[in-house]
């Protein structure tokens, strides 16, 4: 039965299936440390046997089994050091597709976690489970089997080992009390200066444009001052512990040597002896020593474990959702709100309405009415929100995305094109599918523009769509919304960069939807695009003041109409 140590995340969960690997790592260090006792047994059989009987055939046979057992030594170390090689090669293959998951659902939800460090964490602990630190962990336990063998040589010598033990035992522990808060310190405020510079870095043209990279310039400036101070701070506290780490370990050979030495005066002890308690004294101070060598490496992948532990602790691998039917399109919103953190207000609030499928709604309002956070409720990626959307009957949260993905077709306000090719972006980076990609570009009007691209199709748009202009980005993520012919299409704002062109597109896309049976809700602002709904829904400070049949709606919109009556869909 496991601990319920284990229990408490599934970080460390994760660890205890590599139990087994880490008792091998023990058993090799088990191996690999008796062996060190090696050179130890050489002396005292050199000083103490070969010395007196002079037979070199001794010394021949001592010396074979010598590079015999220093051979099975490194072989064990290298069974080790490979061994934690492939742990944390194992361990990173099998969290790397639960980051990755847990850092969007993390991003999508607004969270205060950096996603972009997640995947640092994830390496540094990997990192760490191959360096020193652990193999110091698996050593550090043969400290009192050596301390043991020098007793047998001479227990004064033993005791004089002991003294020396706890003091290094007691650096180690100075070392963690007053370095450990100035490392994290130092990171973090690192880390703030690095994401100063990146969040600042996706909006460089308006930066640059408008000349605010001084005024930018000096506020790094202030967030890297501090990072600097805390840095040095830190470094010149981890170096004066290690000098005096240093300093110690080599008094203490010293003076065991010296002690050693008395001891051979005093008739105590053989020469043999002292050498070997001084060797001794060197290998059971080596795993302590090299504690606080590495303690800066073990402090950066505790805090890295802690954070990746809180991520995927809040964001947990979701399970498959249940299997559904392709759904027809029809949804209905019950009770639907939707807050935001600092926001007394509700951006949505106590929405119930139903959009059958097959029809065209168009939403209208003025800005701030919460037609944007509507569309993300549509498509169920508003994180802060109560109440039900439900397609077809089923709550959004019981389908799996990447099962309903494809039924969807969803243009944010804000295009969000990625690095790669015009086809690439069109079919959503999954399997190319040259006839879906050329539909739906057909179907969107961008056909022959993508044409007169060099490569066409495999013309490369640069991260972000740099190389198209703003137009050609929202027809390009009209015709990413419409690939595959989705059962549901929300378009927030879809010609809002369109020329006359471009919005004849569009409407005949809309057009060829609503012949398909397709449901499209459409978030506007020109009144161009009322022509095109089967239902209009005015909307303002979150509520749905009007929906029902677009004539209806326009009528009781009407200013002689003082009393319109809300109409339903």
């Amino acid at each position: 039965m496991k601990p319920d140590f284990f229990d408490r995340s599934a970080l460390t969960r994760k660890l205890w299936t590599f139990r087994k690997e880490f008792l091998w790592v023990g058993i090799f260090s088990m191996i690999a440390n008796v062996l060190m006792l090696t050179p130890t047994l050489y002396m005292l059989q050199v000083y103490g046997r070969v010395m007196k009987s002079g037979s070199e055939l001794t010394l021949l046979m001592v010396t074979l089994f010598l590079v015999f057992f220093y051979g099975v030594m490194a072989f064990a170390e290298w069974l080790r050091s490979r061994l934690l090689v492939r742990i944390g090669v194992r361990l990173d293959e099998e969290l790397n597709s639960q980051v990755f998951n847990s850092s969007f659902e993390a991003y999508l939800n607004r969270t205060k976690h950096n996603v972009n460090e997640a995947f640092s964490d994830l390496t540094n602990i990997r990192q760490f489970l191959t360096a020193n630190g652990v193999i110091a962990f698996f050593d550090t336990p043969w400290t009192p089997i050596y301390i043991a063998v020098i007793f047998l040589l001479n227990p004064f010598l033993g005791w004089l080992s002991i003294l020396f033990a706890v003091l290094q035992v007691g650096l180690t522990m100075q070392s963690h009390r007053i370095t450990t808060r100035e490392i994290e310190s130092a990171t973090d405020s690192g880390n703030d200066s690095h994401r100063f510079v990146q969040s600042k870095l996706r909006n460089i043209e308006p930066v640059h444009a408008m000349g605010m990279v001084g005024n930018f310039r000096d506020r790094w400036f202030r967030l890297h001052d501090v990072s600097l101070a805390k840095a040095e701070s830190s470094m010149e506290r981890q170096h004066r512990q290690q000098a005096v780490a240093k300093f110690v370990r080599y008094t203490m050979q010293s003076l065991t040597l010296g002690a050693g030495a008395l001891m051979v005066i005093e008739g105590k002890m053989s020469a043999g002896s002292m050498i070997a308690a001084n060797v001794l004294m060197s290998k059971a101070l080596q795993p302590l020593d090299l504690v606080v060598a590495t303690w800066k490496p073990f402090v950066q992948a505790r805090t890295a474990f802690r954070r990746l532990e809180k991520l995927l602790e809040e964001f947990p691998e979701r399970q498959p959702g249940a299997k559904h039917q392709d759904p027809l399109g029809e949804i209905r919103l019950e009770a639907l709100s939707a807050t935001v953190e600092g926001r007394e207000q509700p951006i949505l609030q106590d929405i119930n309405v139903v959009f059958p499928a097959g029809r065209v709604v168009v939403v209208v309002g003025p800005s701030g009415s919460g037609k944007s956070t509507l569309a993300r409720c549509l498509v169920g990626i508003w994180p802060e929100r109560d109440g039900k959307v439900l397609i077809d009957g089923e709550p959004i949260e019981s389908w799996d995305r990447i099962e309903l993905g494809p039924h969807i077709g969803y243009l944010p306000q804000d295009i969000e094109l990625f690095d790669g090719s015009i086809a690439e972006n069109i079919a959503r980076f999954g399997e190319l599918d040259s006839e879906k990609v050329i539909e739906a570009a057909k179907r969107t009007g961008i056909h022959d523009m993508v044409l007169r691209f060099p490569h066409g199709y495999d013309t490369q748009i640069g991260e972000a769509g740099g190389i198209l202009s703003g137009g050609q980005r929202q027809r390009l993520g009209l015709a990413r919304a419409m690939y595959g012919n989705p059962e549901i299409v929300v378009l927030d704002e879809p010609n809002a960069n369109l020329d006359d062109a471009g919005e004849r597109s569009l409407l005949e896309a809309v057009a060829d939807l609503r012949r398909s049976n397709k449901t499209v809700i459409l978030i506007t602002h020109r009144p161009s695009i009322l022509g095109a709904a089967d239902l209009l829904v005015v909307m303002r400070d979150g509520r749905i003041l009007h929906c029902g049949p677009r004539n209806d709606v326009l009528a009781a919109l009407n200013p002689k109409n003082t009393t319109p009556k809300l109409s339903k869909a």
